[in-house]
């Protein structure tokens, strides 16, 4: 009887030097008092799926970057279109120049001196049709110093235009009109890349907030488990107490307490990284708390059975899908490059006419009839009057005139032309191979959906075997029929059960979100970069 007790006494000793002093509801040292699963600091915002997903289209900072991309689009349009800007220029000149007598009819004594002032204003302008216009006004003022100038000083003013229309190459479609389609088309390619980038947002979103909802659902199940090991854990310890069990006995029920802490530690640190996961993307880094903000979801990690048809899915993703809006977009950008090139190789055929005005004033001498003349008298006209002379279209030119030009051998346009035409047919089956990865895809992405569907069915019933299981094993023990190992094996096997329901409901989720997703944009990334109009 000395012995028994002794030997009580002793597993006594062992368990308390054993036992962890969680195990006894006591903090070890480093945890919080409020167990495994304390929390931290900071404000809670709860957060549903919607109000997360609005959150991220408010605040998401690649969101942001992305919505400037059309307005950089609309700038490059802006740019293009200034060749068509009118220009106007003007000069002022003064000149004098001073030059040695040659001839008795210089009319100067010593030296010939002529002074000019002038003042022009010109105007041009490519036009949108390919035709360009000039358009110069000329006012000069001259004077010298010989007695035989009249008018002395003289004043003119000159006004002519000309226009210029091409009639075969440049006429349907030039460099301009070309960079202009080729930047509406980029302009409609980033309004879808900006679309594709909600949708994945949405998708990252919806991802990371069933992520999270996870990590919380499992850290319940790792407590489930630390509770249940720990039951045990007493149950053992007291059957010691009585002398029904060895104290060596309960080392594996210590184990399996020490092993569910981990597992608690490590499901805590997983909410953190799920956490800071959505946060990035629903949240601007500006705003106060943001790493200190925590969630409380309002939506579980439900399992809600959806029907797919699957050829209607695939045929929604082939009209809708924005990489496939982008291709078909950049074939309409490369066929304007053919177009463009097939122009160029036409002949140089322009039409220019131009017409002019011409009026001219001063000081007007009438000379005599002897030799050398005399001036006799004096006639003054005014800018006003030259104005009005040149006005009158008294004086005046016009011209018409047809250039002809062709390159002689292959042109550098014909050369582009056939690489345009090898480049369009290279996008068509780029185009084509683009679809059937596409209606790939989705074929995939169901076929996942449905697998998970059923994956969702096999672990929930794996569970409930587990539990059932585990409550046999228990009375099993109380009976005396079973072991300390074969409890702790139940044990595992239902936290695994449970893991893998919560898995299977999540890998559910996902798979909505990306059959959602991939009938309106890819979900694995890509896109078309936009066209350039070629040089």
């Amino acid at each position: 009887m000395f012995y028994a007790v002794r030997h009580c006494a002793l597993g006594l000793m062992l368990v308390a030097s054993l036992v962890p002093a969680s195990a006894f509801g006591q903090p070890t040292e480093g945890q919080p008092a409020g167990g495994a699963g304390a929390s931290q600091a900071g404000p809670v915002r709860r957060l549903s799926v919607e109000e997360a997903v609005r959150l991220a289209l408010e605040q998401n900072l690649s969101l942001q970057v992305q919505r400037l991309e059309p307005q950089l689009q609309d700038l490059t349009i802006a740019q293009v279109k200034t060749a068509w800007t009118p220009g106007i220029s003007s000069t002022i000149s003064n000149a004098s120049s001073t030059s040695p007598i040659s001839s008795f009819f210089s009319g100067a004594a010593d030296q010939l001196v002529n002074d000019r002032f002038g003042v022009s204003v010109q105007a041009n302008q490519f036009l949108p049709w390919g035709a360009n216009y000039n358009v110069t006004w000329n006012n000069t003022r001259g004077k010298s110093n010989s007695v035989f100038d009249s008018p002395n000083p003289a004043l003119s003013s000159n006004l002519s235009a000309s226009y210029t229309q091409p009639l075969l190459r440049n006429f349907k479609i030039d460099s301009t009109r070309q960079q202009l389609l080729i930047s509406r088309k980029n302009r409609e390619m980033t309004d879808v890349q900006l679309r594709q980038a909600v949708l994945a947002t949405v998708r990252n979103v919806k991802n990371a907030y069933w992520d999270l909802a996870y990590a919380v659902e499992n850290l319940k199940v790792q407590q489930q488990s630390l509770d249940i090991a720990l039951e045990s854990l007493r149950n053992n310890k007291s059957r010691v107490t009585i002398g029904t069990m060895a104290p060596i006995d309960i080392i594996e029920a210590e184990a399996e307490v020490a092993r569910n802490e981990e597992s608690v530690i490590v499901a805590e640190a997983q909410i953190s990284r799920a956490e800071d996961a959505l946060r990035q993307l629903i949240f601007d880094p500006k705003m106060s708390d943001f790493w200190a903000t925590r969630f409380d979801l309002t939506d579980p990690p439900t399992f809600r059975v959806q029907e797919v048809d699957v050829d209607a899915a695939v045929k929604h993703a082939l009209e809708k899908r924005t990489d496939l809006v982008n291709m078909r977009k950049s074939l309409e950008a490369s066929d304007i490059d053919i177009r463009y090139f097939k122009n160029q190789a036409l002949p140089d055929l322009n039409v220019q006419v131009g017409y002019g005005l011409a009026g001219q004033g001063g000081t007007a001498y009438q000379f005599s009839d002897t030799f050398p003349p005399i001036p006799i008298s004096v006639v003054e006209s005014g800018y006003g009057t030259v104005l009005s002379r040149m006005l009158s279209n008294d004086f005046h030119n016009w011209s018409f005139a047809v250039t002809v030009g062709y390159p002689i051998g292959r042109s550098s346009a014909e050369a582009g032309l056939a690489r345009a035409k090898v480049s369009y047919s290279q996008s068509v089956l780029q185009m084509r191979n683009m679809e059937l990865s596409v209606a790939t895809q989705v074929r995939e992405v169901v076929r996942t959906l449905n697998t998970n569907r059923k994956r969702v069915d096999a672990t929930r019933a794996s569970r409930d075997l587990a539990q059932r299981k585990l409550e046999a094993e228990q009375k099993k023990f109380q009976a005396g029929m079973s072991t300390n190992f074969q409890i702790i094996q139940a044990q595992r096997d239902l936290a695994a059960a449970r893991n893998a329901e919560l898995q299977a409901v999540l890998d559910y989720n996902r798979s909505l979100v990306d059959f959602e997703t991939v009938q309106e944009a890819p979900v694995n990334g890509g896109g078309i970069a936009l066209a350039s109009a070629a040089r």
